[in-house]
């Protein structure tokens, strides 16, 4: 796993929790540079809220635990070749 997944989750963590809040994620979302967001198709709400679900909210507590959070970034980071890329991406999007 890559250090910047857990470096990007804690950014968020309030209080020692397990969770972070969507709000404290979409303050730093950019939505505005999405494909469909550009053309009109989607809004930046509905964009965030897309993302969203990839995290898989098993619990529907519409928090991201941290086992949501590491268990899609580990599938994208398998998804992508070069790790010092993954991580690159990673920085730049979250601002790390």
């Amino acid at each position: 796993m890559s250090w910047v997944i857990d470096c990007a989750f804690n950014k968020f963590v309030r209080d020692d929790a397990d969770s972070v809040e969507a709000a404290d994620l979409k303050a730093v979302f950019s939505g505005n540079l999405h494909p469909k967001v550009i053309s009109g198709e989607l809004s930046e709400d509905e964009v965030f809220l897309d993302f969203l679900t990839n995290f898989s909210d098993r619990n529907r507590d519409g928090r991201v635990h941290r086992d949501e959070w590491t268990a899609y970034y580990e599938k994208v980071c398998a998804s992508i070749p070069n790790q010092a890329h993954f991580e690159q991406l990673m920085v730049q999007a979250w601002k790390l």
